[in-house]
């Protein structure tokens, strides 16, 4: 039966004061017979400031082929939260450190193409270290959900390109949870390669590496 329309009950958000809350609707669909369903509960992860994130593919070209950065940081979120007995299949703990690529929020004033360039550009300086001109930040893509079933927020893919003798001291943004970061370079096959075999496990890490490899070989 055809859902025509979203009946909402109430609408909530519970657990504020962090980092983030939870967006609890009550919700009953109509269908296109007029009959409503029952009634459940729409659960969504909610971010008081900033939706979005903007994912960056640090690289650099040399004559043994392309180079990415990865950045290594705190995730005390999967530590605490990940319980391994119930994955389908075995895996160790998760590690104190994640292997990542630069990310961060984007921000309210973030509007555009040109706003995405400038936030990645940011980014690039804070978490890995290099200065970049927003212009010559490449998007590449439309933005993706990661987790539509609970999070609204999407993903934007971009790339930058530096040359890693001009690397800077990690500044973070003075946040507890940046204290310990590192970097490392690593080629471009073998970094996807370690997102397939399981070494680095993060989504947006793989997204991000295959839209640059796309995006090279197209150049």
């Amino acid at each position: 039966m055809k859902i025509v329309e979203l009946i909402v009950d109430s609408d909530e958000r519970v657990g504020g004061g962090g980092f983030l809350e939870i967006r609890r609707i009550h919700l009953r669909n109509r269908r296109e017979d007029g009959s409503i369903s029952a009634a459940y509960v729409c659960d969504s992860i909610a971010r008081p400031y900033g939706q979005d994130a903007v994912v960056v593919a640090v690289f650099a070209r040399g004559a043994g082929g392309t180079e990415v950065l990865l950045r290594e940081g705190l995730r005390p979120a999967l530590g605490f939260g990940r319980v391994v007995a119930l994955a389908p299949i075995a895996e160790p703990p998760p590690a104190m450190f994640l292997t990542e690529l630069v990310a961060g929020i984007v921000e309210p004033g973030d509007r555009g193409e040109a706003g995405l360039r400038s936030r990645a550009a940011h980014e690039v300086h804070e978490e890995a270290g290099f200065v970049v001109e927003s212009a010559s930040i490449v998007l590449l893509g439309a933005g993706m959900y990661p987790s539509p079933g609970c999070m609204v927020e999407k993903f934007y893919f971009a790339a930058a390109e530096v040359d890693p003798a001009a690397q800077e001291p990690l500044d973070g943004d003075g946040s507890p949870m940046e204290e310990g970061a590192r970097t490392r370079w690593m080629p471009l096959d073998a970094a996807i390669a370690a997102c397939v075999n399981g070494e680095i496990v993060d989504l947006k890490t793989e997204a991000a590496l295959r839209r640059l490899r796309d995006h090279l070989d197209g150049a």
